[in-house]
Formats: structure tokens, sequence, C-alpha cells
């Protein structure tokens, strides 16, 4: 097996595990599990894996500033869907609403950004 093909496999296992992780620390606690998903566990792995790939600290550079701007329209999920949860859509329906929305937020970011010259 190739160097490659392990990293790969390593990176995978890795990051898995810390979703596996999540869904099963909130099956104990909401509130642990919430803790565990909201650390930006998932972009310290990106920088990780982008910086042993490439070695350009400008690309982890770029990405973390790219994440910056990204995570002001994520927000709209978390605000959408409990609202539509307790509106009583069903999760399905709820989990669908707070998608659209969170698209369109990204959407409207995008153009934010791009009238004012940022690149994400």
């Amino acid at each position: 097996m190739s160097v490659n093909l392990l990293q790969y496999a390593l990176k995978v296992l890795l990051t898995a595990a810390v979703v596996v992780s999540v869904a099963e620390l909130s099956k104990r606690s909401t509130f642990w599990g919430a803790a565990l998903a909201s650390l930006p566990l998932t972009s310290v792995l990106a920088f990780v894996w982008l910086y042993l790939d490439t070695g350009s600290t400008q690309r982890i550079g770029e990405l973390s500033q790219g994440i910056l701007w990204l995570v002001i329209p994520s927000l709209t999920l978390f605000v959408a869907l409990p609202l539509l949860l307790k509106a009583g859509l069903g999760f399905w329906l709820s989990l669908l609403g707070a998608c659209l929305a969170t698209a369109m937020a990204y959407a409207g970011m995008l153009r934010v950004l791009d009238h004012f010259g940022v690149k994400a």
C-alpha cells in the first residue's frame, strides 16, 4: 500500500472519529456533544492535512480567512433548525428548510464579499 493511500485512510479515519465522537457524546449529554461539535476540529484537521500535503502556510492563511467569512452564514442553520422544529415541521422538513436557508445565506454572503472585493 502506498504512503499516499495510508495518509488518505488516516485522514478519513480521524475525521470520521470526530463526527462519531460528537454523535456518541450527544447521546449521553447534548451539552457536551454540542461543546465538542462547536470546537473548530474540522478546521484544525483541514489545516493540518493541507499543511502536510502542501507545506504552504499561505494556503493555510487563505483557508482560515475563507472559513472566517463563511462561519457567519453557517450560523443560519443553528438559528433556523430549532425554530422550524418548534414550529412543528418535523425533523426532516426542518432540516431541509434550515439547509436551504443556510444555502441562501451563503449565496448572500458571497455577494456581499464580492461587492467589497473580498476573496473567499
